[in-house]
């Protein structure tokens, strides 16, 4: 069963702006944390959370994209959607939507039994 599903990645030149969307599954979207992680296979590490909000709307942002990036609930359609503007080449990455019982495990508790993820979604900054 397929809880999350990623749409909205893509190419774009620096400086543009593109919106990612997470459909996710009512139960997810209404009793979990829910966020972004992206991956980029050139860089060590597991990954970084971009940004997450919780269920009563509190959201955190990774230091490198404040300012530039927006995540928001859409409640009508179990939707989170991600923002993402002045967009930098650094910024390319495949980007997964995730959720768990809590914010501050989203990457950490990765394949724990609260924790799910999509199947990801490219995003390609050109400069």
């Amino acid at each position: 069963q397929v809880e999350l599903v990623e749409s909205g990645g893509g190419s774009v030149q620096s400086g543009g702006s593109l919106r990612l969307s997470c459909a996710a599954s009512e139960y997810l979207f209404n009793h979990r944390c829910m966020g972004w992680i992206r991956q980029d296979p050139g860089q060590e590490g597991e990954g970084e959370v971009v940004a997450s909000i919780d269920t009563d709307g509190s959201t955190i942002y990774a230091d490198s994209v404040k300012g530039r990036f927006t995540v928001a609930r859409d409640s009508a359609n179990n939707t989170i959607n991600l923002y993402m503007n002045r967009l930098k080449p650094e910024d390319t990455a495949m980007y997964y939507c995730a959720a768990d019982s809590h914010c501050g495990l989203l990457l950490k508790s990765k394949g724990g039994p609260f924790n799910d993820w999509g199947q990801g979604t490219q995003v390609t900054v050109s400069s």
